[in-house]
């Protein structure tokens, strides 16, 4: 089922390539449909397991370290898996009129779809390493050929950031399987244990090991100071590659970290638990202060990822039980949240083809429906409650408070005050106050369309749902981070004692 999951998009692929242009849109809709059916059904089998289940194991190229073809989920993949097919559907329908080189793109869309579903199924480093490098080329052409002007820029840099912090983590990676002469997520976890692997400990190559990791990671994320290539890749890409590029590919470092990173060297990563803590509040700050002074709306929302992303790492670096469900349910939160800011951009620069929030005003009473539900996405970002980003933040703050870094946690509060004030400033210049007369032009500015609400209502009820009914989620991967939570624990203990 796994592996159906994984190749389906690949299929409908090569299907973009071989019938009409005017159908691509269509298979590639039929595929992230049936993807949303097997997703679901894998998580009735999955959700909540600490175990991996559906587990395919083949051998590969077994003379290379026995590299093997191994997939498997538990419950902490598992609500990735539905996080990605979900956004990645309503993608499709924000795509719905590309009109440049629609074969292209539709196949591009699902390649990248592929890739992302591979990383968070993979049990086998080489596999993974392999998925993360596949779904690079599909996000550079559809930033760069599909973007906007300054979209070969933005490509390049994102392909060289991400293809940087590929290469520390395949140095780690290959320190890891020339000691241990094994490409097994699970069998190099076990073996992990709570000191870590390369001899253990918080320094020499084990530390060395991690940060190259760790530095990989932070990249996708993106944690500062690596987010340099996110404001820039956010502004050029189309509307619908800002939403998996926010909704999904950033949850892919927070991913690594929780999955790789953190079991194989715990040790280490409590010794570096202080430093990832600091560069977490410079995040949350730093990311607000920089996202209020943006005029661009969608350079706004692409600095407050940087900001919410840092909630994630600060989760980490704390290390406890509520720390780290706080920070992956910043993950799942974030993921439906963004998808909905970055789409709602999108809807009104096809109708102004412009950005620029000093130019907009009274769009509430030209665009009602359409200002309703951008006020809900703005009021769920900074986290207000009943929402799933309160959820995510208080639940992250208290993991914080209970961690070792408590000064971090009470600096990192100021985050959430800047963010609701730059919110509500745009709020009132954009959507508030009176309307100048272009606006007022229904030919030209109509109200949300039939398929855009197709794309906001289901991410609006989900970020409802998860902040009315947040347990259904947490319990999907609880048990999978509190054992986590205990291993960070006991490698803090060993470091506090040395």
């Amino acid at each position: 089922m796994l592996s159906l999951l994984i190749f389906l998009p690949v299929l409908g692929a090569l299907l973009c390539w071989l019938l009409p242009a005017g159908q691509a849109r269509w298979v590639n809709l039929l595929a992230n449909l049936a993807t949303c059916v097997l997703a679901g059904m894998v998580a009735v089998e999955a959700a909540g397991s600490t175990s991996y289940r559906l587990e395919a194991q083949h051998a590969w190229i077994p003379a290379f370290y026995g590299i093997s073809y191994h997939v498997g989920v538990d419950g902490f993949a598992v609500s990735l898996l539905l996080l990605t097919a979900f956004v990645s559907t309503l993608g499709v329908l924000a795509s719905w009129n590309i009109e440049k080189s629609p074969k292209g793109y539709h196949a591009m869309y699902l390649l990248l779809l592929c890739g992302m579903l591979g990383v968070f199924c993979a049990l086998d480093l080489f596999l993974f390493y392999l998925f993360w490098e596949v779904m690079l080329l599909p996000m550079y052409f559809l930033i760069g050929i599909w973007g906007g002007s300054r979209r070969q820029y933005a490509s390049i840099k994102f392909f060289l950031y991400t293809l940087f912090g590929s290469v520390l983590l395949l140095a780690a990676v290959i320190m890891i399987v020339l000691k241990h002469q094994t490409w097994s997520i699970p069998e190099l976890t076990a073996a992990a244990g709570t000191s870590g692997l390369l001899g253990g400990g918080a320094g020499g190559l084990a530390l060395a090991a991690f940060l190259g990791m760790f530095i990989g990671f932070a990249i996708k994320i993106p944690a500062f100071p690596f987010h340099t290539w996110l404001p820039d890749a956010h502004v050029e890409a189309p509307t619908p590659i800002s939403m998996i590029l926010a909704g999904v590919l950033l949850k892919m470092g927070g991913y690594g970290m929780m999955r790789i990173a953190y079991p194989f060297f715990p040790e280490a990563a409590a010794g570096m638990g202080a430093v990832i803590s600091a560069l977490s509040v410079i995040a949350i700050v730093y990311g607000a202060l920089v996202a209020m002074a943006q005029n661009d709306l969608k350079k706004m929302i692409a600095y407050s990822s940087v900001s919410h992303m840092g909630f994630v790492t600060l989760g980490l670096a704390a290390g406890t039980p509520e720390g780290l469900n706080g920070a992956h349910y910043m993950m799942l939160a974030h993921g439906t949240i963004s998808a909905m800011l970055f789409m709602i951009v999108g809807v009104i620069y096809e109708r102004a083809h412009h950005r620029d929030i000093d130019r907009f005003g009274g769009l509430a009473w030209a665009m009602p429906r359409y200002s309703v539900l951008a006020s809900f996405a703005f009021f769920a970002s900074l986290g207000l409650p009943g929402l799933s980003g309160f959820i995510a933040e208080i639940t992250t703050f208290i993991g914080a408070f209970n961690g070792p870094y408590k000064l971090a946690a009470l600096v990192s509060l100021l985050g959430v005050v800047f963010t609701a004030a730059y919110y509500l400033i745009t709020l009132q210049k954009v959507y508030l106050g009176q309307t100048p007369p272009a606006y007022l032009d229904k030919a030209h500015y109509p109200d949300v369309s039939a398929r855009e609400l197709a794309v906001l209502v289901p991410l609006a009820l989900v970020t409802l749902w998860m902040g009315v009914f947040p347990a259904m989620a947490l319990d999907c991967y609880r048990e999978v981070l509190n054992g986590l939570a205990s291993t960070l624990s006991a490698a803090h203990a060993a470091v506090v004692a040395r």
